[in-house]
Order: C-alpha cells, then structure tokens, then sequence
C-alpha cells in the first residue's frame, strides 16, 4: 500500500459545528468559528476534518433532521462562509469531508410536506408509506432506534410513514429511483464546490424490506447493542428487515460510479447492523464505498482481547476495503471515561490515542480528545438530547460528550461563546482548555500532537500490514510491515509497570524514538514496559 490516495492511513479531525467555537454570541458553534480555529486544527498533525451537519434544519436531531441538502442552516452561517472554509482548510492543507445523512430526512422537507399529503402526488412514494393493519395497528413490529414504534400515523394519507430514528425523521423510499437520483444530485451539489469526502451517516438504512417483514426476536443474553439505554426495546430485535437490504449495494455502486468522476475523493460509511464487520467488508468491496467504520470499538468493552478480536475479525473479511477506527465520536461517551476506568491522566489519553492511530486503516478523532476531555455530567434540566430525554435516569443520551470546546481556562464559558452555550461548559473541563495546555509541555494537547507529526513519518504505521502477537493483558502487540519495513509496535493499556518476553521469531528489534510517548527498554530479552507505557521498534 502507498500514499497514492490522500485518506488511507489518513487522521480525520471530526468537528461538531455546535459546540466548536461561537462568533455570533448565540450560543451555538458556526462556520465562523470553525474558520477561526483552522490554523489550531493544522497544528494537530491531523490530514483532515469532518464537519457533522450544518444544513438547513428545524435540529429535532441537531441537524441529522435535514430539510434542504444544499444550503447552509442560519445558525450555522451561509454558504459563503462554508466556501471561505473550504478555501482555508485547503490553504492549511486540510482535506474536508461532510456530513450526509441520506435515509431519513426531517419531516419539515420539502419533499415529506409534498408527500405527505396524498397518495397520489408527484412525491408520494418517496417515503415509506404502509396501510395500517386490519385493527388500525401499524403494518409489522419494526422500532425506532430512539424508543418505541418505528411507525407514525399520518392522517392526510390515512397511512402510517417509517421512522427508523425520530418520529420527526421520516425514512426515504430508496427502491424509488427518483429518491436515488436525487440523493446523488444533491451530493453531487457538494462535490462541485470541492469537498474532498463525505461521511455517510447510517448508511446502511437506505433500503428497507419491501414485505414489510417482523424482525424476529432476540434472545434476552443477545440484546446488547452500542449507545443502548438497558431498557431500550430496540434491542430486543434482531433487525434483519429495517435496515442492510441488500438492494443497498447496488446503490452504493451509483454512489462509488459519480464519486469516481471527481478526483480522489472519499466515501467513508458509518455502519451499524446485526454483524457490522462483516458489513464493512461487504460495503468496501467491488468498487463500492472507500472506507467503512463501525461501531466496535465505541462500546464500554476495553481488553486486549477485544481490541485483538475485533481488528482481527475485520482483517479476514475485508480482502479489498480499507478500514477507519474511531474510539470517541458525538453519539458515545467520551474514551477517558468510558475506558479511563477512573483514570483521566495525561499518559493514558496519549497511550489510547497512539493505540488507535496505529492500527492498519485511516482513524477518526473527535474534538477534544486532544484535550484528554471526560464525558459531562449533564443535569437533567439542561439536557437537550431527544434520545437522552426518553431515556433518562437509565441514559442520560449524548450531551455529555457534546459540550462545548474549551479554549480559555480565564475566559468566560472557556472561550467558546459570549453568549450562553447551547449546553453548560464543565468546570471540570476550564483546566483542559486548549490555551492552558499550550504552556504545557506534558499535557495531552503538546503529547498529541507529537505523535501526530511523528506518525507522518512512519509509512509502515500508515499503510503497512497488521498482524497481532499473542500477548497477555495487559499487553497489545502487533507487527506493521509495508516491503522491507517491519515496525514492531507493544502497548501497556495498564498503569502498573510489566515485563514481558519478545518472540525469538521476530529477529532484532530497534528502538524508534520521537513518538513522545513512555518508551520501554529492552535489556537481556525482556522487555520492560512502564504504565501506558510503548515501544516502537524496527525489525531487521
């Protein structure tokens, strides 16, 4: 594998538009802000960034509720202020990628408010509309993700529209071929003004089941599942007939066929199904999407057993695709937290960040996961997550990893806003900020973005192959070999120091410095790994 295409191996900055920098005192994040903050984004060492959606949007689901694809929603900016993005990003050498949301768009679009009104129009089977049963109950058993019956009735029609997210999402029809073409249009919109890449949210829940088909039922030990409140029904279904129909490979084929036309541009799908690597793979093969990343390792499980399997699992299916990894995003608690165990120092946010950048594929990082950010304890009264809301005390939802960037530990709201942030900034959060760990040359920022511009120039650690050592927990061992370079690459993911024994099978190994993190040294066959401690070394 080569550099040839700008994504593989590349480090993607997620930014969310919301909660990075407010330069109209409104509270929320903008473009403006994001603009301003480019130059700090280039620092990192990052290849590029994904901005999550800043369409025009009533934002039931903070603008995954899409109701027009191609301008920019008020609260965000307009589109010159995203062409002035697009022009800086490139001037800083950022590649950008956007947000599409295709299956679902917000009920206030255009084309529901046209289709929900009979079922005769030029729109009426862009959704998916059902007849209610015989006893007025909706058409089969499916759910929304976010509680309760995927199905709302609709009186205009007398039909019953599918939700697979909110009741205010309603699901596009994509066995119609004008649903198809318009979606492309309206990537297509995007690409002609110079996006790089687009990130492809639910991807999976283009097509549904054209029965209609019950999903079964799933066995009370199975019902686990990422993002899940315990009590969720969601996961009491095996969800065979909602979503991942495999009509939808066909028209990522359509997709990949107009990508293709423009160049190196990436498609990278989020991908949640039944056994979503196996969906990775199947979407990433034959010429369909670039990359594909998942879900596994956003969940609470943190082992090297499960780290191991999972990218192990991934490697024997996906014989063509190139996978990306990500450990923190917008919908999950943040990685300090959730595999912090407690423990939220310097060395273990750096340990887990090197740990993720050097498995084989491209990597997502989310916003303040260069800071070392927690997850917020978000009160109820302030919370704004619809998904939190239904499901609170057992789930607080997703505000507590989405609070807002702190830029200044003295300012007010940390330098995000001048006004009051759509969420509260966490105190908790002011001795992270951004302009604190400037000074800082052991923080986690300076730690960061050492490894990053470190990670530059280690071509085996960006496109070279994986293959694990058998090693005990706490130790993640594996080798990354592209041609004649081998990169030896061990982690303690435990704070307490350990020795353990390098395979004779390996040959020599040599030390690589400059990754600023706990080096190990190796003395008489052993090597000596301290807490979250690493050791990058050549073979010969």
């Amino acid at each position: 594998m080569s550099d040839s295409h700008w994504w593989r191996g590349a480090v993607i900055y997620q930014i969310y538009p919301r909660s990075f920098l407010d330069t109209d005192g409104d509270g929320v994040g903008d473009l403006p802000g994001i603009v301003e903050r480019l130059d700090y984004v280039a620092s990192l060492g990052v290849d590029a960034i994904w901005i999550a959606p800043f369409f025009k949007s009533p934002m039931a689901d903070f603008g995954y509720d899409i109701a027009d694809y191609r301008d920019v929603d008020p609260l965000f900016g307009t589109l010159q202020d995203f062409d002035h993005l697009l022009a800086k990003a490139h001037g800083l050498g950022l590649k950008v990628m956007i947000d599409q949301v295709l299956s679902h768009t917000s009920m206030e679009h255009a084309w529901f408010q046209e289709s929900r009104q009979s079922r005769d129009n030029p729109r009426a089977d862009w959704y998916v509309w059902a007849d209610a049963r015989p006893d007025g109950t909706p058409p089969n058993n499916w759910l929304s993700l976010f509680g309760g019956c995927a199905w709302q009735w609709e009186p205009r029609r007398g039909q019953y529209y599918l939700h697979n997210f909110l009741t205010s999402q309603p699901d596009l029809n994509f066995h119609h071929p004008e649903v198809r073409l318009a979606a492309l249009d309206n990537i297509r919109f995007w690409l002609d003004k110079g996006v790089d890449g687009v990130r492809l949210d639910a991807i999976n829940f283009c097509f549904h089941d054209r029965q209609l088909r019950d999903n079964p039922a799933k066995p009370r030990e199975m019902r686990v599942g990422r993002g899940f409140s315990p009590d969720n029904p969601y996961a009491f279904q095996y969800h065979h007939y909602n979503n991942t129909q495999p009509e939808n490979l066909a028209f990522l084929g359509e997709l990949r066929a107009l990508m293709d036309r423009y160049p190196d541009i990436a498609a990278l799908g989020e991908i949640s199904s039944e056994d979503s690597l196996a969906t990775m793979a199947e979407y990433t093969r034959d010429g369909r999407l670039h990359m594909g990343y998942s879900f596994e390792l956003l969940t609470d499980e943190f082992s090297v057993e499960h780290i191991r399997g999972t990218v192990t699992r991934l490697e024997s299916q996906m014989t063509e695709g190139w996978p990306c990894w990500a450990i923190s995003n917008h919908d999950v608690e943040r990685v300090l937290t959730r595999w912090g165990n407690g423990d939220a120092s310097a060395q273990r946010a750096n340990l887990l960040t090197a740990m993720v950048c050097s498995l084989r594929g491209s990597v997502c990082v989310y916003q303040g996961e260069e800071l070392g950010l927690t997850e917020a304890d978000v009160p109820y009264e302030s919370l704004r997550d619809p998904y939190g809301i239904a499901f609170w005390p057992q789930f607080k939802g997703r505000d507590g990893c989405r609070t807002p960037m702190p830029w200044s530990d003295q300012d007010a709201q940390a330098g995000f806003s001048d006004g009051m942030p759509w969420l509260p900034v966490p105190e908790e959060h002011r001795v992270r900020a951004v302009k604190q760990q400037e000074l800082d040359p052991q923080s986690v920022l300076n730690g960061f973005r050492t490894f990053m511009h470190w990670r530059k120039s280690q071509s085996a650690l960006r496109w070279g192959d994986v293959e694990f050592l058998d090693t005990a927990e706490p130790v993640l061992a594996f080798t990354r070999r592209l041609g004649d370079e081998a990169l030896l690459v061990v982690f303690n993911l435990a704070a307490a120091d350990i020795d353990i024994v390098l395979p004779q099978a390996l040959g020599t190994a040599t030390a690589v410095e400059g990754h600023g993190l706990p080096q190990a040294r190796l003395l008489e066959g052993r090597l000596q790994l301290p807490g979250y401690g690493v050791w990058f070394a050549r073979l010969g």
